[in-house]
């Protein structure tokens, strides 16, 4: 991308037996995922980046399917067969077959009950084989036994919210390990691949490989029940389930995962989930927080691309597009959230931009290069650490974010008041009348209180960008020391570098920064951008 803003925007079987994670050959379970996972892209079968190719009406079919059924038939056939591997496999292989089939014979009518059949053999036929091998069961028995088994899985239009909230809540279940949970669901519920959830949660792929086949193995041998928790347990995995939905909103507004710049039926997913949970869980100010958090992120939706696709800073941005009614629902979440205190830096800002007029920053011009991070959330500890169960290593008084209104008593968690923080940070931009209105040094505050909450690398990455519009490119460039140790291989850090140095006259420099972004980023859009912006330094 092309401003420093904008960088922190954006933000195995062998020798022929059955390999449990996956139930074929590593190879060939890989090499079948990428092309199936094309079809999120609305172009399947393509490998690799590059341009897409004309998208005909059965590959646009098979890209919305993909996005509405993948996650509702994983749910299904692991609540019904207990064997998340052979789940993830058999939808995959029905894709497949959808690829192969519909242009020929046509889209069927109801493509989710086409790819639960085709999915539902495939498990049969695999649970069949593996009987048969191991010579334990006669075959008819186990024919008749699975398919009077696979007649009671109901059609995947039925129940939608409630099937994708329990395969959420599976996913979360405590005997998977914290670090597998948040993996596991981005997997099943998103379905992203092993190298795009190694680059969300900074972690490489061959690691988040293994994460990932320990969590099938122990989520298939623990016997966990498919199933939402009774009210009483819900509260136990809150966190982790809000982490998982935080992330899934945030891949699809990182360009650093996979090819497309922006996934906003992600974002809409995330927000419905979010109001499932509300009304599950009523006044808990992890949900109300990130609720919040994601209302006033994504209401700005429709002004983050240009017509060509490119990416469109927030300075940039026509503010009569968004979503007024988004901004005040998160706007009003964060002050019935709100208790007064002194601690905090500064109050929710209005969701009317005139009552805004009298807190304008001394140096509006700086704000037209850079933007903090409000189109990527900022990575919450939890996150970071995949799952909240890590070490935290201060109290959320520490910090002074206001405490929640809530009646449940201890339900404002350290998760919650992470996400408070980042909705004030996103409620300023929101709430802006134009990009020279911001209150870069509120939001600079804010920031510093989040980095003292979490520690956060990426928290300090966001808050140099903001502290160099409030006090100068220099002074952010003195918060960027330590992070390219904290962050290795995290494109941002030379791109956020190479901004201030741009900035601060030392053109050579910038160039430098540039280049090592560009040998770390992976995103088409976002290398563009970085590429004009390196031409630019060299001019």
């Amino acid at each position: 991308m092309p401003h420093a803003a904008a960088v922190v925007e954006h933000h195995t079987g062998a020798h022929g037996h059955l390999d449990p994670a996956g139930g074929m050959h590593a190879a060939e379970r890989d090499g079948r995922r990428s092309r199936v996972d094309g079809l999120r892209h609305g172009a399947p079968g393509r490998d690799g980046p590059g341009p897409a190719p004309t998208v005909s009406t059965s590959d646009d079919a098979l890209a919305e399917a993909w996005r509405a059924h993948w996650s509702r038939l994983i749910g299904l056939l692991i609540g019904q067969f207990a064997r998340p591997d052979l789940a993830e496999d058999a939808v995959s292989d029905a894709f497949e077959s959808a690829a192969r089939h519909w242009p020929v014979d046509g889209v069927p009518h109801n493509t989710g009950a086409w790819l639960l059949t085709a999915a539902r053999r495939k498990v049969l036929d695999r649970l069949r084989s593996e009987a048969v091998a191991r010579r334990k069961e006669p075959l008819m028995v186990v024919d008749d036994e699975m398919r009077a088994a696979a007649a009671a899985v109901v059609d995947p239009g039925a129940h939608v919210a409630d099937e994708r909230l329990r395969l959420i809540f599976a996913c979360c279940h405590p005997a998977i390990a914290p670090d597998d949970r948040v993996a596991l669901t981005l997997r099943f519920v998103v379905g992203l691949t092993t190298t795009e959830i190694g680059r969300l949660l900074l972690v490489q792929e061959s690691t988040m490989a293994a994460r990932l086949t320990r969590a099938k193995k122990r989520l298939a041998s623990s016997g966990i029940p498919f199933a939402t928790p009774a009210a009483a347990r819900l509260d136990e995995r809150l966190d982790v389930v809000a982490t998982v939905v935080y992330l899934a909103f945030t891949s699809g507004y990182h360009p650093g995962v996979g090819e497309e710049p922006l996934r906003v039926d992600l974002g809409d997913e995330a927000i419905r989930l979010l109001r499932v949970l509300d009304s599950l869980l009523p006044d808990r100010a992890v949900v109300r927080s990130l609720l919040a958090l994601l209302l006033l992120q994504h209401s700005r939706r429709d002004t983050r691309l240009d017509s060509t696709g490119a990416l469109v800073l927030l300075p940039d941005q026509d503010r009569t597009r968004w979503h007024r009614d988004e901004i005040a629902e998160g706007v009003a979440l964060l002050e019935s959230l709100q208790r007064p205190s002194p601690a905090d830096a500064a109050p929710p800002p209005s969701a009317h931009p005139t009552e805004r007029s009298s807190a304008r920053p001394t140096e509006p011009s700086a704000t037209r290069a850079v933007e903090p991070s409000p189109a990527r959330p900022v990575e919450p500890s939890s996150a970071r650490r995949a799952g909240p169960s890590s070490a935290r290593s201060a109290e959320p008084s520490s910090v002074g974010p206001a405490e929640t209104s809530s009646t449940q008593a201890g339900h404002q968690t350290r998760l919650a008041a992470e996400y408070r923080l980042q909705a004030l940070i996103a409620a300023e931009h929101a709430t802006a009348p134009t990009a020279a209105d911001t209150r870069w040094s509120v939001i600079a505050d804010l920031y510093a209180r989040l980095e003292a909450l979490t520690g956060s690398p990426v928290v300090r990455l966001a808050r140099a960008v903001a502290v160099a519009e409030a006090d100068g490119p220099e002074a952010g460039l003195q918060l960027l020391d330590g992070l390219d140790d904290a962050l290795p291989r995290h494109h941002r850090v030379p791109a956020v570098r190479a901004e201030l140095l741009l900035r601060a006259g030392h053109r050579s420099g910038a160039a430098d920064s540039y280049r090592a972004a560009l040998a770390l980023v992976t995103n088409p859009t976002e290398r563009t951008h970085l590429e004009t912006r390196l031409s630019e330094a060299e001019a």
